[in-house]
């Protein structure tokens, strides 16, 4: 075999070699894509019966609450009456979120392009951060619906410290909760507690697929 033999030989295997890696890549990526479509499908059944819940709790309470509100207001224990109004709204509040999101993962494509895939996956983290830190705006009021004019007028001191006590408690850690539930706080132990299971760890695998196909294609 002659040089210029022997160089087109080596020209051609390179060729291959490359031609091979093209495929393997894009064959890995192909399968990546698939893993990343699943992975978010299977977040669709747990948030659409967070949504069904949601929508019967939200509708109960209005129905209980609008007659209250219209026929017998004064007459109306208010601590009940605001606790329980100011639950319903916070969980109509989510609801929008859910359906927000259940529309973002209908939208999401084996064929969309990796950038338009990561946007939407940033958008469900986002939005099930911020759902997660709303919901937990509700603590308080799980405190002071049951008050009543009673307790204003015969407990002692000590009874009604320790339900303040309570309640501060409440609301300390609903509001601490709210600030510091951030994608940065992700690794510490008490966000891993909050967030596991079909609404988080399937959209975090997802991300780090994602991650993947950005750092190959960087190679």
């Amino acid at each position: 075999m002659n040089e210029m033999e022997f160089k087109n030989l080596w020209q051609k295997t390179n060729e291959k070699l490359e031609e091979s890696f093209v495929i393997n890549r894009n064959n890995t990526e192909d399968i990546t894509r698939m893993k990343v479509y699943n992975f978010i499908s299977s977040m669709k059944p747990i948030k659409i019966f967070a949504l069904l819940f949601g929508i019967l709790w939200v509708g109960v309470g209005i129905s209980l609450l609008s007659p209250i509100y219209l026929n017998a207001f004064s007459e109306a224990n208010k601590y009940f009456l605001f606790s329980a109004s100011i639950q319903v709204g916070i969980t109509a509040i989510a609801l929008l979120i859910y359906l927000y999101q259940l529309f973002t993962i209908s939208e999401v494509d084996i064929s969309d392009s990796v950038l338009k895939t990561q946007k939407k996956l940033a958008s469900l983290k986002l939005s099930t951060i911020w759902v997660t830190r709303i919901l937990f705006l509700q603590l308080p009021v799980w405190t002071t619906f049951w008050w009543n004019e009673t307790m204003f007028n015969e407990w002692k001191w000590y009874q009604w410290a320790a339900t303040e006590i309570v309640t501060l408690l409440f609301t300390y850690f609903a509001i601490w909760l709210f600030f510091n539930i951030k994608y940065e706080n992700r690794n510490k132990k008490w966000f891993k507690l909050i967030f596991k299971g079909k609404e988080w760890t399937p959209l975090m695998n997802s991300i780090e697929l994602i991650e993947q196909i950005n750092y190959y294609k960087d190679k």
